[in-house]
Parts: C-alpha cells; sequence; structure tokens
C-alpha cells in the first residue's frame, strides 16, 4: 500500500509457504516443466505466484497460466488480476505450497506452520542431506501510476530493491584479469574516502601482497597528508575460506590491523549452518561446503566494481571472469557501502593477534542462538535494502513527477548545486541480494521472473563457471519459449581440474549432471532452443557467470546480471550472494555487453552427443552414485 509519502511498502522479512523437493538429480525432474506453477512478475502492479496446472509460459507481461489458485489475506480465494485492476494493500503474504516435484517423495505437501521461517535451525546433520526447501515468497507492490508508459519494462525490479538511474557514460565493461588487477591498484592508490572491498578469499602470492602494499601507502599518505587519516578501509571476507593454511587472508592483513588499526576494519563471515558436532567434525577445505561469504564488490570512493572474481592472483592473470565498472556512483557505492557493513557487523572481527570477536552486543554465528542469529542479519541487511529503497523511491517522486513548476525549480537548484546539468538517466542498476540463511531472496525471486517472462524468440545467454543449476531454473528454462545458449566450463578449464583427493573428481561431477540435463533436452527435443556450450582454452580456467537478455528481435542486450552467484544450488541456498541488474537503452553500452558476450562465446564449442563420448568424458561409477547425493555442496 503506497504511503502518504508516496513511498512504497517495505519489502521486510518475508514468510514461506510450504515445501519442496530439491535436488533430486540434474534433469530428472525437467519434463513437464513449469508445470508446478505459474510466476508473474512484480510490476508494474506487483510480483505473484500461482500454483497450480499452467501453460507454458509466455512473454509480453500478464499472468502466465489458465488455472490459477492463490491465497488471498483473510483465508479467502481468489483469481487472476485483469489488467488495470488494482492490487490489494498488502506487501507481503504467505506463498502456496508447490506441487512435489516427480521423484521428490511428496515432501512439497509439508506444512511451514509452527516452523522458523529460517531453513536449517534444528540439527546441523540435516545439512548433510539434500534439503527440503520453501518456495520463493510472494510479494506484490502498487505499480508507479505516474511514471509514462514508455518506461522500460524492468522497472518492476524497483519494487523490491532500489533503483539506481545513472548515464551509461559512466559504466565501463573491462575484458580481462590484467585490466581487472590494474584498476584495483590504481583506485586503491587513488582512493581519499573509502576502499571497501568484499571477496570470498584474498589470497598469498606476490600480486596478493602488491595489493596489501598499495593499501598501506595509501593509508600512510592520507596519515601524512592530514595528521589524522579520513580514509576508512573495509575488508568482508569468508572465516572459512580465509583461514584455510598457517598463511593465510587474515595473516596477509594483520600488519595493516597492526599500523593503521583506527583506520582498518576487516569482517571474516561464519555461516550459522556451520555448529556444534558439525563444526567439530569436518576438516578443514570441507568446511566450506556448507555455506560462505560469496559476494564480490570492489568499491573505492564512488567508483564501484561488480565481479565473480575473487582477490586471487589466478584472477588477476589466467582465470577468466566477469567485471563492470561504475564510475562516480555515490548512490551506489553508499548502498554496497552499507550492505557490506551490514554483514561485518554480524561477522567475526579480526583482531590485531590473530584473534576473532564479535562486536559487543551481537549474537555469536555459531555458539550463540541460530534463530536470534538469523533474524539479526535479516533485520541489518534488509535495513540497508529497504532505506536505500525509500531513498531512492523519493528521489524518484522528486524528480519526475513533481508539478511542471516545482520540477523546473527544484532541476535549476540542482544544477546550480552540482555546478552543471545533470543528464537524465539512460541505464538503472538494481542490487540483487540472496542471503537464504537469512531468509533473503530477492535474487531468486527476480532470476525466477526474468526467465519466466522471457517471451518467444527472446534470446539468453547465461553463463556459469559451474553448472549445477537448480531444478527451479532448470525447469523454467526447458518450459519456457525463449532461446537459450548456456556457456560452462570444459573439463579442462574447471576451477577444480588436477585437484588432489576427492575435489580431483568435482570435474567429472560436473560432467556427469551436465550429460543428465543434456540428455532431458534431447528428450524434450529442445536441442535448438536450449543449447549448452563449453568454454575452453589453453592455459586459462574459467569463473565467468552471469545473463544477458536480447528481446525479440533484437540484436543487442539490454539487460546484464553480474555478480557473484552461479545460478546453482549453493549460490541459491547456502551461500551469501550479490549481483546487479544493469538495464540500458544506450546503444553504445549495449553493443559493450554485447561484444564481452561475444568474447566470451568465442571461445566455445557446441556440447553435442559426441561431446560425451570423448574418453576425457568418462565418468566413473562411483562418481555417478555419488553426484546426487553431494551435488547440493558444490
Amino acid at each position: 500500500m503506497q504511503t502518504s509519502s508516496g513511498a512504497l511498502p517495505e519489502a521486510g522479512v518475508v514468510k514461506h509457504g510450504g515445501r519442496d523437493g530439491e535436488g533430486n538429480g540434474a534433469g530428472g525432474s525437467g519434463r513437464g516443466a513449469a508445470a508446478g506453477r505459474a510466476v508473474r512478475k512484480p510490476g508494474p502492479g506487483g510480483r505473484n505466484a500461482a500454483a497450480g496446472h499452467a501453460a507454458p509460459p509466455v512473454g509480453g507481461g500478464g499472468w502466465v497460466g489458465v488455472r490459477l489458485a492463490l491465497p488471498a489475506v483473510g483465508g479467502t480465494r481468489r483469481g487472476p488480476r485483469r489488467r488495470g485492476q488494482a492490487l490489494p494493500s498488502v506487501a507481503v503474504h504467505q506463498g502456496p505450497s508447490r506441487s512435489p516435484r516427480r521423484g521428490g517423495g511428496g515432501a512439497g505437501a509439508d506444512s511451514a506452520a509452527g516452523r522458523s521461517r529460517f531453513p536449517g535451525a534444528g540439527s546441523s546433520w540435516l545439512l548433510l542431506a539434500p534439503l527440503l526447501t520453501p518456495p520463493v515468497p510472494v510479494i506484490t507492490a502498487p505499480p508507479c501510476s505516474l511514471c509514462p508508459e514508455g518506461a522500460h519494462r524492468f522497472q518492476w525490479i524497483r519494487n523490491l530493491v532500489p533503483e539506481f538511474g545513472i548515464s551509461s557514460s559512466h559504466v565501463k565493461v573491462l575484458s580481462s584479469p590484467a585490466e581487472f588487477y590494474e584498476l584495483l591498484k590504481v583506485q586503491i592508490k587513488t582512493a581519499k574516502q573509502r576502499v571497501v572491498m568484499a571477496s570470498l578469499y584474498l589470497g598469498t602470492g606476490l600480486l596478493e601482497q602488491e595489493l596489501v602494499d598499495c593499501l598501506e601507502e595509501t593509508l600512510e599518505k592520507s596519515l601524512q597528508a592530514k595528521g589524522s587519516s579520513n580514509l576508512k578501509v573495509s575488508i568482508l571476507l569468508d572465516y572459512t575460506r580465509g583461514s584455510r593454511g598457517r598463511k593465510n587472508s587474515r595473516t596477509m592483513l594483520i600488519p595493516l590491523l597492526q599500523r593503521f588499526p583506527e583506520q582498518v576494519r576487516v569482517s571474516l563471515f561464519h555461516t550459522p549452518n556451520l555448529r556444534g558436532l558439525l563444526r567439530l567434525l569436518i576438516p578443514e577445505r570441507f568446511n566450506e561446503t556448507i555455506g560462505l561469504q560469496h559476494i564480490k564488490v570492489y568499491l573505492f570512493d564512488d567508483n564501484v566494481i561488480l565481479s565473480g572474481a575473487n582477490l586471487s592472483d589466478l584472477y588477476f592473470t589466467n582465470r577468466q571472469d566477469r567485471y563492470v565498472l561504475l564510475q562516480d556512483s555515490p548512490e551506489i557505492a553508499d548502498f554496497f557501502t552499507e550492505l557490506v557493513d551490514a554483514i561485518g557487523d554480524v561477522s567475526l572481527q579480526l583482531q590485531r593477534d590473530d584473534t576473532v570477536q564479535m562486536m559487543e552486543g551481537m549474537v555469536h554465528p555459531y555458539q550463540g542462538d541460530k534463530v536470534a542469529y538469523c533474524e539479526t542479519a535479516n533485520r541489518r541487511v534488509m535495513e540497508v535494502i529497504n532505506s536505500a529503497r525509500t531513498r531512492q523511491e523519493l528521489l524518484h517522486a522528486k524528480t519526475f513527477h513533481s508539478s511542471q513548476q516545482g520540477s523546473s525549480l527544484l532541476s535549476q537548484q540542482g544544477s546550480q548545486a552540482s555546478g552543471g546539468l545533470k543528464t537524465e538517466p539512460d541505464t538503472w542498476i538494481y542490487p540483487l541480494i540472496q542471503m537464504k540463511p537469512f531468509g533473503i531472496q530477492i535474487d531468486e525471486m527476480v532470476t525466477e521472473t526474468l526467465l519466466t517472462e522471457a517471451e518467444r524468440d527472446a534470446r539468453i545467454y547465461l553463463s556459469t563457471g559451474y553448472f549445477n543449476l537448480t531444478q527451479a531454473y532448470m525447469d523454467l528454462i526447458l518450459g519456457t519459449r525463449a532461446e537459450y545458449r548456456i556457456l560452462l566450463a570444459s573439463p579442462e578449464v574447471n576451477g577444480f581440474f588436477g585437484a588432489k583427493g576427492v575435489a580431483g573428481a568435482i570435474p567429472a561431477a560436473y560432467v556427469y549432471i551436465e550429460h543428465q540435463f543434456y540428455s532431458e533436452v534431447c528428450y524434450l527435443h529442445q536441442q535448438e532452443r536450449v543449447q549448452l556450450q563449453e568454454y575452453s582454452r589453453a592455459g586459462w580456467t574459467f569463473h565467468a557467470k552471469g545473463l544477458w537478455l536480447y528481446l525479440a528481435g533484437s540484436d543487442l542486450p539490454c539487460l546484464t546480471l553480474i555478480g557473484s552467484p552461479n545460478f546453482g544450488y549453493r549460490s541459491v541456498h547456502r551461500d551469501l550472494e550479490a549481483q546487479v541488474a544493469i538495464v540500458t537503452e544506450n546503444k553504445a553500452l549495449q553493443q559493450q555487453l554485447h561484444q564481452e558476450q561475444e568474447q566470451l562465446y568465442l571461445c566455445s564449442g557446441v556440447v553435442s552427443s559426441s561431446t560425451f563420448e570423448q574418453p576425457n568424458r568418462y565418468v566413473k561409477l562411483w562418481v555417478k552414485l555419488v553426484t546426487p547425493l553431494i551435488k547440493n555442496f558444490f
């Protein structure tokens, strides 16, 4: 319900409906895809989901499906909303249970009544089995009725997250690890107010040490210039990955903490799901499978780099990823600073003597009450999202919805204050956050809606370094009408290729998952519409992830997703993830994104039946047997 100030209601803590069976083997439940539900995009009249028997989704907006059953407030039932019909004044409501998938054992019928809204709040041992998961929450929000009819079709996303309108001239797409590394060093050296870096880990090699040296040099210059430094450095890493080995991320950063204790903060996120006996029994490295801090964002003053790359020498040399620089974007930089601070506040703080401790008054992630910890984390993160969303809505209303006189006056005042004219945005940035341990599923909701709404003759290029799609994503890909070109790593460029021990079998497990999905595509006679392409490049590994959306009849993408998620079970259910949706009407930026996509896909070959007959695609029997049991952990 819209408030008197014009701000949208907050999309706060969500409630879950029933639970469905997830992880029944790759591709095994894809037939009749999308038959268990229908999804409508959350705008321009909000987002609703429907359960029942649905026809294949079609593009162009409107309801998808034939027979729809939605619970309404007060327990009554209502049918689909017609175009132009007002939505009920509800911001968040409980969604229906999904039907169990084939082989799901009827788990979808279970009620969530009386359970915590945070999955796995009971015994940690449940994490060792494929998890039963709640459906995507249902959120409705009113449209912005004052916006012009011709506004871009993805504005519904701002009903969930803040919308940042910028000029396309502020966006630069990078293409190589070396370019990424050099940009990091330049940005660190020129930072004056803040350096905020979130990554899985910081490596321990010479290139990583050079980054630390750059930070030390910049902090020292800042101190010398003013006597008391205004420069603040905040680094967020994962606790388990950052603590692996004697020389690790922590030992790399301790000298900075010792020399600049007032300027430097190092936070180490520890998943609340790794606790008790489970934490004691699972050895180092394998404990990372339970859950991680996986967000990758690097910002320097008002410049933000979004990527899937970690701070490690491989990602600076020969591990292909994606990278986008958003220049002179203070609102976006503020948002990600606040997000990293919020996660940092519920993380362990690295001390100068290499010990860790929680901030005063904060619940401990693995020693304290799990539900209380998750509720605190949910509240902190949602405060960041909702406050930024409210600020941007007010700014949007102030900029575009004032009377012509008032708008003109505000424009003049703004121009005078900023020292020049501010161009109207042609590009919009939407931060998409996924933190299932805290009950936050925004990225999942938006991604599923984008896949559902993709129209006939639209093309979606989807890339992942680890091909292990969730059942929901597979169903949507197999059940919608858009063309898909899915880029994945060949075994030789998989990051686990040549690893010692059990980890050395992971590339074979990915081959098995890929083969299962390809077999499902062939069974449904979808080979022309859904193509798999394997990235292969001598001496390189592949880690690029994201999505490019080409509307029907267009040769250029108008939307891309870029960030940390891999579209797999871990990204959706276990780890902390963040990416952005970049929507642009600017042809030059669209061309940049198109060239980025083409450059990646040029190093790939189309997968066919003969691909799996090659000797290097042989999968041992034990790998085939174990993969369905462990696929939710990698």
